[in-house]
């Protein structure tokens, strides 16, 4: 019921763009026919002051005139101003968040390459987790070499790597040794990702297509590619030129056994019995023309033969032909579409065209918006449709010009969709609506079919996507060249905005980065001096220990001589005493009496158990002066002479 009564309010005829509307807006019927039907927020700032005045009646006339394309003459040579031209700024709900900036990586490893693609804030452990699963090589084996910078580690940040969006590496694995087996499957892989160019001849037309196709790409799908071309359909085509192995339709351009990188083939419509004269004369298209007023009824018959009127051409001549289509219906990806366009526009308009971007638009927009603020440009969206008197004029004349291919390939991002299928157009006003909100996707759908080609100039801005210009079909090389100079002086203002704005963020990442650099040098100076006080203190407890245990060592040396010293003898004996004074280094006297029959060992133990070990000190007399311990000190004190006093002192050895 919501579906029916959305389609009723807003006219859209398509279910797949009206439910895709509706689930934007979470099947919230008011807000999503508020998003489609412009209101308040599609009115230029001049056109609401115009809804005041003229009051609710006609409000709804007000808001129609919002988003009607505004006429152009062509005698115009100023540029239009940004109140004439169409220049919404889309509205907050319709913003179209930015993408963080992604990083393309060509990675070579052996005989294959690998394409990773990664957001700037991902680590490099990540593009080795895809190349794990991809080339079934482990982590812990694999080198990825190629960094401008030198080795990074795995938990680098690309974004600390200022890297370019367009990047080479490879992999190295010394520990892993290639077999027969990875290198056939490496060689099938890399013809899998090779363009094959086919030249296909068509022998009735006596023409030449030069066709570009991956590996991957079937013969099946090349036959039907071949049948938009020629209106041959598949089952009447007649080849020559494939290999013998290419036996089955099902088989890949790579596995066919074509030769690479150029491959010439030929196709005929099979030979029936029925007279094909009149459909042959419809397949023999040369250029394409424009079907002039007073020509229309040169091709009251042609649907007789099955022809579409508008895909009539003629201009002097009487003969006419189909062309083929720029762009397939209900196309696989974007990107086949637009290989497609860009292949057929060549054929019908030459090769002077402006450069098309192979690709989604979302990634027209990504190369256009998110890169280096330096790098940016503007994007140049180009609708083409063949129903319209304008296109071949316009593509003719304005868009295969050399000032306007220079200009839009020095300036724009050109990204082109063809809009003739109605499949086509609804899938186009789908990506609008995702990228551009449905402001931009209504917009489009008021422009009616003689209005077309149209070409939208959009400039990326911090928060969203502003269209600044819709240019019709109906305009001069001269008005068309003004309209994108002036396009060009918004973006280079906001551009010299966006430069100095990023260079400022850069001077302060810097800034941060050497203060990070800088704390870090100085968390290192901290370390390795507390490393070094630590090992200090350490080898102080060390030589302390080994102090201590040395003059615990002489002390239990010492008390066990001290303990060993026999009494002291009296002074009144039957034996003779001998009375000696020793002075010690500090100007201490020791003070002892001894047997007279008392070896000299006796004295050095005496001497050593008060702190003066014999091995450190010598114990010389006075006068005359000798060194007693040279003597033998199994020696008596008489016999040392050393009786019945005498007066010895203590002098450390050298």
């Amino acid at each position: 019921m919501i579906l029916a009564d959305f389609q009723a309010c807003t006219g859209i005829d398509n279910i797949a763009e009206a439910i895709t509307l509706l689930e934007l807006n979470n099947w919230d019927l008011v807000a999503a026919i508020n998003g489609v039907m412009p209101q308040e927020n599609g009115i230029l700032q001049s056109e609401v002051s115009q809804a005041n005045i003229y009051g609710p009646h006609n409000q709804a006339a007000t808001a129609e005139a919002a988003v009607a394309p505004p006429a152009t003459s062509s005698s115009s040579s100023s540029p239009p101003s940004s109140s004439s031209a169409f220049c919404p700024v889309l509205p907050s709900r319709h913003i179209v968040e930015r993408q963080p900036r992604m990083l393309n990586f060509r990675v070579e490893y052996r005989q294959r390459t690998v394409e990773v693609v990664v957001e700037e804030g991902s680590a490099v452990g990540e593009i080795k987790h895809i190349l794990e699963t991809e080339l079934q090589v482990p982590i812990s084996q694999m080198q990825l070499k190629g960094w401008k910078s030198g080795d990074v580690s795995d938990v680098t940040v690309l974004r600390s790597l200022h890297l370019p969006k367009n990047n080479s590496l490879y992999v190295l694995t010394p520990d892993i040794a290639p077999t027969a087996s990875t290198s056939q499957n490496s060689v099938l892989q890399e013809s899998l990702n090779q363009n094959f160019l086919l030249v296909i001849s068509h022998r009735e037309a006596q023409r030449d297509y030069n066709l570009n196709f991956p590996g991957s790409r079937t013969i099946q799908e090349v036959k039907r590619n071949v049948s938009d071309l020629t209106n041959i359909p598949v089952r009447h085509q007649q080849w020559e030129g494939w290999p013998a192995a290419a036996s089955d339709d099902s088989m890949t351009l790579a596995a066919s056994g074509i030769s690479y990188p150029c491959h010439h083939l030929s196709v005929c419509r099979r030979s029936s019995p029925v007279n094909n004269t009149e459909v042959n004369m419809f397949e023999q298209c040369a250029d394409v023309h424009m079907v002039s007023d007073s020509e229309g009824d040169d091709f009251e018959d042609a649907s007789e033969f099955g022809v579409d009127e508008s895909e009539m051409f003629g201009m002097g001549s009487s003969t006419g032909c189909r062309k083929a289509a720029l762009m397939p219906e209900n196309s696989e990806n974007e990107s086949d579409a637009l290989l497609h366009f860009t292949a057929e526009f060549s054929t019908r308009y030459g090769e002077c065209h402006p450069v098309f971007f192979i690709g989604t638009l979302e990634a027209a927009s990504q190369e256009a918006f998110y890169g280096k603020a330096r790098d940016r440009k503007l994007l140049a969206i180009y609708l083409h449709n063949d129903e319209s008197v304008l296109s071949n004029v316009f593509c003719s004349q304005m868009m295969c010009a050399d000032s306007i291919v220079a200009y839009l390939s020095q300036n724009f991002i050109t990204w082109a969709w063809d809009v003739t299928k109605e499949a086509n157009k609804a899938r186009l006003l789908t990506i609008c609506t995702r990228h551009f909100g449905s402001v931009v996707a209504q917009t489009i759908r008021t422009y009616k079919t003689d209005q077309f080609p149209l070409l939208l100039i959009v400039m990326g801005k911090r928060t969203s996507n502003e269209v600044l210009n819709v240019i019709q079909g109906n305009t001069t090389v001269d008005e068309l060249m003004m309209r994108l100079m002036g396009a060009m002086e918004i973006f280079s203002a906001q551009q010299q905005e966006d430069i100095k704005d990023e260079d400022e963020r850069e001077a302060r990442e810097m800034v941060k980065r050497e203060q990070d650099e800088a704390y870090q040098l100085s968390l290192e100076a901290d370390r390795k001096k507390r490393e070094a006080q630590e090992r200090e203190q350490a080898e102080q407890l060390r030589l302390q220990q080994i102090q201590k245990e040395a003059d615990d060592e002489k002390e239990a040396i010492r008390l066990s001589l001290e303990h060993a010293l026999p009494p002291e003898p009296a002074e009144e004996g039957g034996e003779p005493i001998s009375k000696l004074r020793i002075r010690t280094p500090s100007g201490e006297f020791l003070v002892r009496r001894f047997l007279g029959s008392t070896k000299l060992q006796v004295l050095f133990d005496f001497v050593a158990s008060k702190g003066y070990p014999w091995d450190d000190f010598k114990l010389l007399t006075t006068f005359p002066r000798r060194n007693i311990t040279q003597l033998d000190p199994a020696s008596s004190l008489l016999e040392a002479k050393l009786f019945p006093q005498e007066t010895l002192f203590l002098e450390a050895k050298e």
